[in-house]
């Protein structure tokens, strides 16, 4: 799954299809999306496969965003899975900035999650860190 984008948009018809018209015309593909809107302004979490040519679309656009790196875990798709999960997340104080089921496989879900503080919240779910490969001469 590629790089995930929260974009804040007015909640009137035609924004959210203006904006994926504009990534549709310089061939970048949706690989998935999410929304919801509360009273003026309508959020969305996308990701694509092209995340730099994304993040000139949306600045070319003007269209708030965030974006940063998809903490990938799975739950039981069960009751109270995803509570006990986002629970354990905000009682170590790392905010979720974005979430989004990425598909299900079996009794788990698969889901991606955007926080405030990646490292912490891998320490927290017992995940393994994440480690950048510095190429040798």
């Amino acid at each position: 799954m590629g790089q995930p984008f929260v974009i804040q948009l007015e909640n009137r018809p035609g924004e959210l299809a203006h904006v994926t018209r504009a990534l549709a015309m310089r061939g970048i593909n949706i690989q998935a999306i999410a929304g919801s809107s509360a009273g003026t302004h309508m959020c969305a979490m996308l990701t694509t496969d092209d995340a730099e040519m994304t993040r000139d679309v949306l600045h070319s656009m003007g269209i708030p965003f965030v974006e940063g790196d998809a903490l990938h875990v799975e739950v039981e798709d069960r009751p109270g899975a995803i509570a006990e999960l986002t629970e354990r997340l905000s009682g170590a104080g790392v905010n979720i900035t974005g979430i989004l089921v990425v598909g299900r496989r079996g009794s788990m879900l698969e889901m991606a999650f955007t926080v405030d503080d990646q490292a912490h919240a891998r320490e927290v779910l017992g995940l393994p860190a994440v480690h950048t490969l510095t190429p040798t001469r």
